[in-house]
């Protein structure tokens, strides 16, 4: 598992535990992502709003051009502006207040008197302009600053005279300060909402985050109220069936799992005590007796054998209980190689052949083939001993036991079956529990660990095991494993093909 990496010092003394805390992290997140989607707004708006106006003044620079235009005559002496009436020579003075007509040339033939608008008449931008018109077909654009109403876009074309053929520079501008002053506003009116609202969703981001962390909140309170007595403890889900709800499920399934495992090893220790304690009180008692009641050899002789009895039984209960342990830790070492189980069953079902004699029990082992299987061969010779010694346990005299290998696609069976006494239906559930035993007037049948370690080492390969009984007419194991492939034939030596 990968350990997170050190905190760094510096950035631990800079920054303060509340900029640090999960909730300032995600109001910040939210925040930041909203001005970032504001500001975005704020710049297309104001794209928007420059471009609206933009066209607007176009539109209306062409339309004073067309209207200069329809007062413009020529004659001998050049280009007159004439009017009717007075009208006319009122909209005439509101045309000229910033214009310029001018030669090809550069030559200046009227323009305004305001010095403000000499940049109108500057005779090379006049030239640069009737080139640029010349060379495009189309009016030229640009911005001057003019009088004190400035700044003034101007619009620019060249008007014929075709009986002189001779062509005339006409330019008109416009202030466009009031389309400044539009967009000014508008950026000082957002500026003022954005901080407004930056104000808001703060507040708004800080309450959201507190009330979406106030979940994590509650399963921290409950993580530091769990105590021996209380693992079981959950924290009931809100039925929104989202992130937090998934992470109270995982919290609730830890606290049970936590529990089920501190239940394990309580009941493990009671069980282990219990078990401890019938041969040390046996062998305290031998031992008293023999030290106050024996009068010679035979008496002490006898006490001590029987002693040394309890010790065995009582070496074999504690290693039993560390090789459980160790299988049920992941401790248990499993080297596994390719093995044919249906060799390996058939070598322990005959060395169990002469106890089955003895006991008057048929003892057989089918197969059909060759089963392979990646397995530990000392740990599965536990698994196949542990269910043939239980099997001739529980067989009275006259019966049988039958064993076979069997494959079902990638899946290898190992099956032992037997016509013993059976197991009550109310025990199956708690038979591969540790110390536990079907009632039986015979207390040396076991301890009640031999199926909880075959259970713990076919868990170990992977596997499971499953199992069917019927009391009085026997109980049937049966252990799967994943299957290996067989291995290819090999090639017949010296054989050809068969002709046609």
């Amino acid at each position: 598992m990968t350990e997170p990496a050190p905190e760094n010092p510096l950035r631990r003394l800079l920054l303060p535990p509340f900029v640090r805390t999960l909730r300032f992290r995600l109001a910040s997140t939210f925040l930041g992502l909203l001005l970032i989607i504001l500001l975005v707004v704020g710049l297309g708006g104001t794209a928007i709003i420059r471009s609206v106006l933009e066209t607007r003044s176009e539109f209306t620079l062409r339309e004073e051009l067309a209207a200069l235009k329809g007062y413009l005559h020529f004659d001998k002496d050049g280009p007159i502006l004439s009017a009717e009436d007075d009208d006319d020579r009122v909209e005439i003075k509101r045309l000229t207040h910033a214009y310029v007509i001018a030669e090809a040339s550069g030559r200046v033939r009227r323009s305004p008197e305001d010095k403000a608008f000499d940049a109108l008449a500057d005779s090379n931008q006049i030239r640069a302009d009737v080139e640029q018109i010349r060379l495009t077909k189309e009016n030229t654009f640009r911005l001057i600053q003019g009088d004190e109403d400035g700044p003034y876009q101007v619009i620019a074309t060249l008007e014929p005279d075709a009986e002189r053929r001779r062509e005339y520079y006409v330019a008109v501008g416009r202030s466009v300060a009031p389309d400044l002053d539009v967009l000014k506003k508008f950026r000082r009116d957002y500026l003022v909402f954005l901080a407004i609202a930056t104000i808001l969703s703060s507040l708004a981001t800080w309450y959201s985050a507190g009330r979406a962390l106030r979940t994590l909140h509650f399963v921290e309170q409950a993580a530091k109220g769990i105590t021996g007595t209380n693992l079981g403890l959950s924290i009931p889900q809100r039925g929104a069936n989202d992130e937090l709800d998934r992470l109270i499920g995982s919290f609730n399934e830890m606290s049970r799992r936590l529990k089920a495992s501190f239940d394990q090893i309580r009941q493990f220790s009671t069980d282990v005590s219990h078990e401890l304690r019938t041969p040390l009180t046996a062998i305290q008692g031998q031992l008293e007796v023999a030290l106050f009641t024996a009068r010679n050899m035979d008496q002490l002789r006898e006490a001590i054998e029987n002693a040394l009895q309890d010790v065995e039984r009582l070496s074999n209960l504690v290693r039993a209980l560390l090789l459980l342990s160790q299988s049920e830790s992941g401790q248990l070492p499993v080297i596994k190689t390719r093995l044919d189980m249906s060799e390996l069953l058939a070598d322990l079902v005959e060395q169990f052949q002469i106890p089955a004699d003895a006991g008057q029990i048929s003892l057989t082992q089918h197969s059909a083939g060759p089963v392979y299987c990646g397995v530990d061969r000392t740990q599965i010779e536990r698994v196949i001993n542990n269910l043939l010694s239980n099997a001739l346990k529980y067989t009275p005299a006259g019966g049988w036991i039958r064993t076979w290998m069997e494959t079902d696609g990638n899946t290898a069976r190992l099956v032992v079956q037997d016509s013993g006494h059976g197991i009550p239906a109310s025990h199956l559930p708690y038979i591969f529990d540790r110390f536990y035993r079907v009632p039986d007037p015979n207390p040396e049948k076991g301890l009640g660990l031999g199926l909880s370690f075959v259970s713990s080492i076919v868990r170990a390969h992977e596997g499971h095991i499953e199992v069917e009984s019927t009391p009085g007419a026997g109980s049937k194991f049966t252990v799967s494993f994943p299957a290996e492939p067989q291995p290819a034939a090999p090639p017949l030596v010296g054989s050809s093909a068969p002709s046609s």
